[in-house]
C-alpha cells in the first residue's frame, strides 16, 4: 500500500472518529439544549474535516512550511463554522421559544376551557337551587296547597333576594376578572370601611347566634375604592358567620405589619385542612357539601380579586389554637397613610 492511499485512510479514520465524537457529543447536548447542539454541528463538522486533513498531510511527509500553511487554512474555516452555528443557534432558539409559547397558549386554553365548564356546571347548579323552591312555592300557593301563604310569601322573597346576591356576585367577579376593572380610589379610614362591613353583616350575625366583634383597629387612612374593599371585608365576614357555630365569635382586626395594612378576620370554624388552606379562594369550592344552600362560593374569591386588584392579596390561615381560621386581607404599603 502507497503512503497516498494510507494517508487517505488514515484521514478518513481520524475524521471518522472526530466526527462520531462530535455527533455523540452533540446527541447529548440536544436532549437539553437543541440551540447548543445546532450551535456545535458545523462546528463539530469542520474539526472533523481539519482533523483528517492534517493527520493525512502530515503522514505525507511534506514540508513542514506547507504543512504549517495548510493547517491555517484550514483553521480559517473555523470563525465561518462559529458564525454559522450561531445563526442555526439563533433560529433554532427562536422555534424552541414560539413551540413552547404554542404549548403554553394551548395548555392555557384547555385550562380555561375546563375551567369555564366547571363554572358553568356549579353555577347551574346553585342557580336551579333557589329558582326550584320558586317554582315549588308558588305551584303551591296556585294550587291552594299552602298552609301558611305569608310564610310563602316570604320564603319566595328569601329565595329572589339569594338569587339577586348570586347574580351580583357573578357580576362583581366577571367585572374583576376584565382586562381593566373599574376603580375609584380615593383616601378614606380603614376602621370606617370594617365597621360599615360590620353593620352589614349584624343582622345575619343575630339570626345565627353568632357574635361578630370588631377588635383592636390601627386608626389608619387607606387609599382605595371604598366599596369594593367594603365588599370584601363583608365577604370574608359573610363566610366567618356561615362557617361559625351558633354561640361562637367572629373577630376582625385591622393592622400595619411589615409595611402592609392588614385587615384579619378570625372565625370558629374548627380549622381547614392544611391542603385546603388556598382552595379555598377557587371559584365555587366548598370544603363542606352540605353547606350549598349558603352561595355560590364566589365570596372568597371577590375577596381575593378585590385586593390583588390594589396590589395587595388574601391568604388563609389555621390559628395556633385550632379552633378556627383567620382569612388576611392585605393592602400595599404605598396606599397607606396614618389618620
Amino acid at each position: 500500500m502507497g503512503p497516498e492511499a494510507h494517508a487517505v485512510i488514515l484521514s478518513a479514520t481520524v475524521t471518522s472518529v472526530v466526527g462520531a465524537a462530535g455527533a455523540l457529543g452533540l446527541s447529548r447536548v440536544a436532549r437539553e439544549r437543541p440551540s447548543g447542539a445546532a450551535f456545535g454541528a458545523p462546528v463539530v463538522l469542520v474539526a472533523a474535516v481539519a482533523a483528517g486533513v492534517a493527520v493525512a498531510s502530515r503522514s505525507m511527509l511534506i514540508g513542514e512550511d506547507d504543512y504549517r500553511t495548510l493547517v491555517f487554512v484550514l483553521l480559517a474555516g473555523a470563525p465561518m463554522a462559529v458564525v454559522v452555528g450561531l445563526v442555526l443557534a439563533r433560529r433554532v432558539l427562536r422555534l424552541e421559544r414560539e413551540a413552547a409559547r404554542e404549548r403554553a397558549e394551548r395548555e392555557s386554553a384547555l385550562e380555561v376551557e375546563q375551567s369555564r365548564r366547571e363554572t358553568v356546571r356549579w353555577l347551574s347548579h346553585d342557580l336551579r337551587t333557589p329558582l326550584a323552591g320558586i317554582r315549588a312555592l308558588a305551584e303551591s300557593l296556585a294550587d291552594g296547597a299552602v298552609a301558611d301563604p305569608p310564610a310563602a310569601h316570604a320564603r319566595i322573597v328569601h329565595e329572589v333576594d339569594r338569587l339577586d346576591v348570586m347574580v351580583d356576585d357573578i357580576a362583581e367577579l366577571s367585572r374583576l376578572h376584565g382586562p381593566q376593572p373599574t376603580s375609584r380610589a380615593g383616601r378614606c379610614a380603614l376602621d370606617d370601611l370594617v365597621s360599615d362591613a360590620v353593620a352589614t353583616v349584624a343582622p345575619l350575625a343575630a339570626a345565627a347566634d353568632v357574635d361578630v366583634i370588631a377588635g383592636d383597629l390601627a386608626g389608619v387612612t387607606v387609599e382605595v375604592d371604598p366599596r369594593a374593599v367594603t365588599r370584601a371585608v363583608t365577604n370574608v365576614l359573610r363566610n366567618a358567620l356561615q362557617h361559625t357555630p351558633a354561640g361562637g365569635r367572629v373577630i376582625v382586626t385591622t393592622q400595619v405589619r411589615g409595611g402592609q395594612v392588614l385587615v384579619d378576620v378570625s372565625d370558629g370554624c374548627g380549622g381547614i385542612a392544611t391542603g385546603d388552606l388556598e382552595r379555598v379562594f377557587e371559584p365555587g369550592w366548598r370544603g363542606d357539601e352540605s353547606r350549598h344552600d349558603r352561595g355560590m362560593g364566589l365570596g372568597l374569591t371577590i375577596a381575593r380579586e378585590v385586593a390583588r386588584s390594589h396590589g395587595g392579596d388574601a391568604v388563609a390561615t389555621n390559628r395556633g389554637d385550632g379552633t378556627g381560621c383567620t382569612v388576611t386581607l392585605s393592602l400595599p404599603a404605598h396606599r397607606l397613610t396614618r389618620s
